[in-house]
């Protein structure tokens, strides 16, 4: 008996936020929990934080660097954020969709807008909002990773980062991580289903009019 199972074109899944709504959080958790997933490793020239270590967070360059690869169109997008430059390398991503695989985009709206350009239907795109202004304050202080004057700054990006919000597909209020994580479960478990995602399905179809 001919198997039903069809390959499947792997999709992009991006999550932004303004810093501190939980998007790093969210797609760590995802990660943990799908084995289908991986996360696209963007390459910056930011200073490295304590903890973080390099190829498994970011690839960690200098700007000259940096420069170059933008110059030999090695990144899907790249944008400066906070003074500093990110970019998605194009390589790891297109072989992973190529083979079935869905890859988790932890990027701000610049960097979507770059991705819708070029990515298609390929594109999945999710926007975080947190619960209040408040809470958002909150959650930047509680994680103690900046100085008080880059949480200042963070905040006062912030209402430009949420008035993009109508540019993206789903919008995920995260007032609590577990429920948020798996509202994102659910847009990934359908987005998976689209027809076009699923290759051969056409061939499939014949097979079943014709009894096999």
């Amino acid at each position: 008996m001919a198997s039903n199972r069809i390959a499947r074109r792997g999709l992009m899944l991006v999550l932004s936020s303004p810093s501190g709504a939980g998007k790093t959080t969210i797609s760590r958790l995802l990660l943990e929990r799908d084995s289908c997933l991986s996360m696209s490793i963007s390459t910056t020239t930011r200073p490295i934080r304590p903890g973080e270590k390099d190829s498994r967070d970011y690839h960690f360059v200098d700007p000259t660097e940096f420069n170059l690869m933008v110059n030999r169109q090695e990144f899907l997008e790249h944008a400066k954020v906070f003074g500093n430059y990110y970019g998605t390398p194009r390589v790891a991503v297109e072989e992973a969709l190529a083979g079935g695989s869905d890859v988790v985009f932890d990027i701000d709206w610049q960097g979507a807008q770059q991705l819708g350009e070029v990515a298609g239907e390929d594109l999945v795109r999710v926007f975080l909002l947190p619960p209040s202004t408040e809470e958002l304050n909150r959650r930047l202080h509680r994680r103690a990773q900046d100085t008080a004057e880059v949480v200042a700054s963070r905040m006062a990006k912030a209402a430009d980062e949420m008035s993009h919000w109508a540019e993206y597909d789903f919008i995920v209020i995260n007032e609590d991580v577990e429920t948020s994580v798996a509202q994102v479960q659910a847009i990934l478990a359908a987005e998976r289903l689209r027809r076009q995602r699923q290759l051969g399905l056409s061939e499939l179809v014949k097979r079943l009019q014709e009894g096999y």
